[in-house]
């Protein structure tokens, strides 16, 4: 059972300045809501009881957002609002199940994963990216029900306009196993267009075992000078671990980009 999950948070945001300038851009509100908190639910459906947050000295304020206490208690006994209230309890139910480490240098997503190593148990944990929501449907909780089903790793997938190859990890597929599901046995990481071996991409949903952690350790930096978690992932597949492109039934919002945020809190406003 999937109850470990890993969030990376340790990104400068730059796609959304000037906004990121000052704030946390995990922090911005979608819908009236930060985005960070729908991952964490979506979490929390899925069954995951514990969620690592990788963060930098830079973006403390997240932490912050979960400790403070003293704001909390001390508007409650002036105003008594339900709703301060109720926003409280929810804060307390998710700082029971956070725990942080640092990745204070950018060196990829690879390695702020490295840095969760001591702390994951079991032989699999899930990894979900905040830039990438999914709505209308819990696509964690379908890929644990697909890891239960096959014991392998699984990845969220969904298909991109070619032209847009260059912007994602792109797979190529082995063969389907489900109506929903493929077998892999590449990614390749933002590949030209004339390169790329399918328009199917990587989503930001993994379930990774626990053995990337050895690979992670030795890998030297790829693309723009990070350690990136495909190659990783590729170094896997070419030892026979069994990776699954998983074709989730939600709806993606790119949150990443300043065009992605504003419609995210359109869509969601309007679902």
């Amino acid at each position: 059972m999937i109850k470990q999950a890993i969030i990376p948070l340790a990104g400068l945001g730059t796609r959304l300045l000037p906004l990121t300038s000052v704030f946390a851009k995990e922090l911005l509100p979608i819908n009236g809501k930060p985005g960070l908190e729908y991952i964490i639910e979506e979490c929390i459906e899925a069954g995951i009881k514990e969620i690592i947050f990788i963060i930098s000295r830079k973006k403390i304020m997240i932490k912050n957002y979960f400790f403070n206490d003293k704001f909390y208690k001390d508007l409650i006994r002036k105003k008594k609002n339900p709703r301060i209230i109720n926003e409280y309890k929810k804060i307390l139910k998710y700082k029971k199940i956070i725990k942080f480490v640092y990745q204070n240098k950018p060196k990829g997503t690879g390695d702020a994963v490295l840095k969760t190593k001591k702390f994951i148990k079991d032989k699999y944990f899930l990894m979900l990216l905040p830039d990438d929501l999914i709505i209308n449907k819990n696509c964690s909780k379908s890929m644990i029900n697909v890891h239960k089903k096959f014991n392998s790793s699984v990845m969220a997938s969904m298909r991109v306009d070619r032209a847009t190859v260059s912007r994602w990890g792109i797979y190529k597929l082995s063969k389907k196993i489900t109506k929903t599901d493929y077998l892999i046995n590449d990614v390749i990481e933002k590949p030209s267009v004339k390169n790329a071996p399918s328009n199917k991409a990587v989503i930001g949903r993994y379930i990774l075992p626990k053995t990337i952690f050895k690979k992670l350790k030795s890998q030297t930096a790829g693309k723009g000078g990070e350690i990136h978690i495909t190659d990783a992932i590729r170094d896997l597949i070419k030892d026979n671990e069994n990776f699954i492109a998983h074709n989730f039934l939600g709806k993606y919002l790119d949150c990443g980009t300043m065009h992605g945020y504003i419609n995210s809190g359109k869509e969601i406003g309007n679902s």
